[in-house]
């Protein structure tokens, strides 16, 4: 197995997980939604309420952070990222991976882990009401997404040493864009060369017909 199938097998594995811990989102809607009616058709509010909410969204934005930097889809400052050639935006971002990304990851995952063992160790619960729900198992996602970040990030950092050796970034998983991105684009290509203009085009109707087939694979 080569250097690049291994980098899309980590893509595959941190979108995966992505996906899987996304569906949070839905047990938060619907503890939101019970709650709004218990406090104000029943007048029987949660006192934990908040504290679940926090883990159930803190777990949600915790475990897509691997997924989040498979897509490279963290903040940057793009104005001028953008205009740099592929060999200055590697070593760019393999400077601010050794100096900022590892060491801070490394803290969260040996911090992390002296966290959440001592929350399974005293069997730790919220202490906002004398039956607040357990607190142990969301501070053990703290060292898991740790290690997750840091397994996707491993990846990148070869991205960039790959792409420093041959000037061209390698292939990465793409999962889903948004249309009205590459549209925008699209509306802005008038003022780039032809070359680019077909490009823009090409990604929008690749994303059309992707859509049209899950359209019709749903009505099926």
């Amino acid at each position: 197995m080569n250097v690049q199938a291994i980098l899309l097998r980590v893509d595959r594995f941190s979108a995966w997980s992505g996906k899987a811990f996304g569906w949070l989102i839905v047990g938060l809607m619907l503890v939101v939604c019970v709650e709004v009616f218990k406090r104000y058709i029943l007048n029987a509010p949660t006192a934990w309420i908040f504290d679940l909410n926090s883990m159930l969204y803190g777990t949600l934005f915790m475990m897509c952070g691997a997924y989040a930097l498979s897509q490279n889809a963290h903040v940057r400052g793009d104005f001028l990222y953008s205009s740099m050639r592929p060999r200055t935006q590697a070593a760019f971002d393999l400077a601010l991976y050794f100096l900022f990304f590892m060491p801070g990851i490394l803290a969260l995952i040996y911090a992390g882990q002296d966290y959440a063992l001592l929350s399974w160790r005293i069997n730790e619960h919220s202490n906002v009401t004398a039956d607040g729900p357990p607190v142990y198992p969301f501070k053990a996602v703290i060292p898991i997404a740790g290690l997750l970040v840091m397994l996707q990030g491993v990846a990148e950092i070869v991205r960039c040493a790959r792409c420093l050796r041959t000037g061209v970034w390698p292939e990465r998983l793409r999962d889903v864009e948004e249309i009205d991105i590459v549209q925008e684009q699209l509306a802005r290509s008038e003022h780039v060369d032809e070359e680019s203009r077909r490009e823009v085009m090409a990604r929008a109707h690749a994303i059309e017909q992707a859509a049209h087939q899950r359209g019709a694979g749903d009505k099926t």
